[in-house]
């Protein structure tokens, strides 16, 4: 009489009950950390060049003035004229105390723009700017 040992049967597949949950989260993730870019550019510019440029880490804190070649001046999203500034950079700023203001001209610029901007700025009691360059090769 002769004994045949059964052996085990283990299958070696890797189980996948869980890996819609997985997904999911790691979608919405995803969804939740990233920042899409929300500003579309109306005015041309062409930034001056610098030596030393330090970065700025927190970029949800940001709110964008560009001036272009011609003088408009874009903020955030639309065009705006000068007299605006004050007014709603005095709104962001009740909405987020800790804002700042990166100016983004364009190097042939009128200087006096850049003045009249930097006074709105102050009036409206925005006082953490950020001038943007490039870096200079």
């Amino acid at each position: 009489m002769t004994f045949n040992k059964k052996r085990a049967s283990v299958k070696q597949e890797i189980p996948t009950a869980s890996m819609p949950d997985i997904i999911f989260m790691l979608l919405l993730f995803f969804m939740v950390a990233t920042t899409l870019r929300e500003v579309d550019v109306y005015v041309q510019y062409k930034l001056p060049e610098a030596v030393a440029i330090e970065k700025i880490e927190n970029k949800r804190l940001i709110s964008y003035i560009w001036v272009g070649k011609d003088g408009r001046i874009q903020l955030n999203d639309g065009i705006v004229k000068l007299e605006e500034i004050q007014e709603i950079m005095y709104k962001k700023r009740v909405e987020l105390p800790n804002v700042i203001v990166s100016l983004r001209i364009d190097k042939e610029s009128d200087m006096g723009v850049v003045t009249d901007i930097q006074q709105a700025l102050r009036k409206a009691d925005a006082r953490r700017i950020n001038y943007s360059a490039m870096l200079k090769q």
